[in-house]
């Protein structure tokens, strides 16, 4: 059984017991419970229900394992050539490592 669920913007494919890196949740520690009740899909063994837009009842129950975890590094450089403009930047996402414990259809 999986679901597809809309986390902070983004659509997921969720099952029981996967870890994920979502985007950043503001205050939350670790251990505590999220709750994700944006369901646009159930698979239940073959037998799909598809939201318009969501499916009712639905949700996903998740626990936060690690509240703030940097993603890699991406570099951006932006280069004019025979001008001597040179410019170098970085960032580091900002991800919540969650498990899911239970996803109710």
């Amino acid at each position: 059984m999986y679901v597809i669920v809309d986390i902070q913007g983004q659509q997921m494919k969720v099952e029981q017991g996967r870890r994920l890196f979502v985007h950043h949740i503001k205050d939350v520690e670790s251990g505590a419970k999220v709750e994700f009740d944006k369901v646009l899909l159930v698979d239940n063994n073959g037998a799909v229900t598809v939201g318009s837009p969501l499916v009712s009842g639905a949700k996903v129950v998740c626990e936060v394992l690690t509240p703030l975890v940097k993603g890699d590094k991406v570099l951006i450089f932006h280069k004019k050539r025979r001008k001597g403009y040179r410019k170098l930047n970085g960032h580091r996402q900002q991800f919540t490592e969650v498990l899911v414990k239970e996803v109710v259809a």
